[in-house]
């Protein structure tokens, strides 16, 4: 399974909060920087409101999965962070890609079709 490049440093995400822009919605909030490098990189923060380590952890899966599979239709060098909401401690899949999609518009970070 191809592995992709994520954000892990505390100061590589205090990065994007002090320069992103950020965008929200009822279940997520996204930050966006665009860097200089080919790859786009995700980072995931869900805090302790969110719920136990069991749910922090499926809530982290379901947004990971979410970039996953829509990885192709967002352009390429950006850091993205992403924070859930305790909202998203209740929400399906769908609801969380959903989420995800919407902000990824917002922030006009989709690539265009052809």
């Amino acid at each position: 399974m191809k592995r992709f490049h994520s954000i892990k440093k505390n100061s590589d995400f205090q990065v994007v909060y002090r320069t992103g822009k950020s965008y929200a919605n009822k279940l997520l909030v996204m930050y966006v920087i665009r860097r200089d490098e080919q790859e786009t990189r995700i980072g995931i923060s869900v805090s302790k409101k969110v719920g136990n380590s069991v749910v922090r952890h499926r809530v982290t899966r379901l947004i990971r999965e979410s970039f996953r599979l829509n990885r192709a239709e967002i352009e390429t060098g950006l850091d993205i962070v992403v924070v859930a909401r305790p909202a998203a401690r209740d929400s399906d899949y769908k609801m969380i890609e959903s989420a995800f999609v919407h902000l990824c518009g917002l922030h006009n970070i989709k690539k265009e079709l052809k």
